[in-house]
């Protein structure tokens, strides 16, 4: 069974790279044997040798033997390309018993970046922030992860995401597949996040999303505020007497089924983690869309 680690702990590791180890290595000793293997680690067939072949996993034995060249196949031929997509609108300021969604959103991002490099898996990042959207192509090399950390750190919510065109990169660069895992809390003007994340599942890659919520906006908990302020817009809104708790409890679950129901449509596996909830959950949650993808 795994160790549930409580955000505000790993938050307190300020080293990102240190505390995404801890949950991922947390993870995966809980679950005792990973099915998951190394890339290359795993003998799995031979085949001939193709140009574009990396000279590497050429088999001399098999040369020696046939004087012919082949490849050892193995896991490295089904690696994949994760694309971690982070919502940085003002929104993902929210926060909830001392927790900031980005700050969630930093430290879950961090434990998958580490998880699929591990797995020998290319990583990058966008970050959605109003006009100005930074991207950072999938790699695997370890000089590169560095740099996914560091801009991981760097995020600085603001703004509202304007049009998913300012993320065109993500359709222009090789054909093959991909896994674009989405942490955001979902708060849009003009359906601009589903408008990107239909598109990419149309163009037949693998989508999975992280909504991200507070406790204290589930529940409606508002107790003691006059007012309240929308972080996108900057709207202040009045509140006049108690809030009807329960006619908020029955939009928030509106507007969550909703959501859930039109991403489930679009082949998109929807996970909704409060930001209290052991970032070993979300984690495992990624998982197993990954094992799936890589069968």
């Amino acid at each position: 069974m795994t160790t549930l680690l409580h955000p505000k702990t790993v938050l307190a590791i300020k080293d990102l790279q240190l505390a995404a180890k801890t949950v991922a290595d947390g993870l995966l000793s809980g679950m005792h044997a990973s099915r998951m293997k190394g890339a290359g680690l795993e003998f799995s067939q031979y085949r001939s040798y193709q140009p574009s072949d990396d000279l590497r996993w050429l088999d001399w034995k098999m040369y020696a033997r046939s004087d012919r060249y082949y490849i050892r196949q193995s896991e490295i031929e089904t690696s994949i390309d994760i694309q971690l997509i982070i919502d940085a609108s003002n929104s993902m300021l929210h926060e909830d018993q001392g927790i900031t969604k980005i700050d969630y959103a930093r430290y879950l991002a961090a434990a998958i970046g580490y998880l699929s490099h591990q797995q020998g898996d290319a990583t990058g990042l966008s970050v959605m922030q109003s006009a100005q959207v930074f991207s950072l192509a999938a790699r695997r090399e370890t000089q590169h992860m560095a740099r996914f950390y560091y801009q991981l750190e760097q995020i600085q919510p603001g703004g509202n995401f304007q049009h998913p065109a300012a993320l065109k990169q993500l359709f222009t660069g090789p054909h093959k597949r991909q896994l674009f895992v989405f942490v955001s809390d979902f708060y849009e003007q003009q359906s601009e996040i589903m408008q990107l994340m239909d598109t990419l599942s149309a163009m037949q890659h693998q989508v999975l999303a992280f909504h991200l919520v507070g406790e204290n906006e589930r529940q409606g908990s508002f107790k003691g505020y006059q007012a309240v302020e929308d972080l996108e817009t900057g709207e202040i809104l009045q509140l006049d007497g108690a809030i009807d708790a329960t006619a908020y409890a029955q939009l928030w679950a509106r507007f969550t089924a909703r959501l859930q129901q039109h991403l489930t449509e679009k082949g998109i596996l929807y996970q909704q983690m409060s930001v209290q909830s052991p970032l070993d959950i979300a984690l495992r949650d990624f998982l197993l869309q990954y094992n799936k993808i890589r069968r």
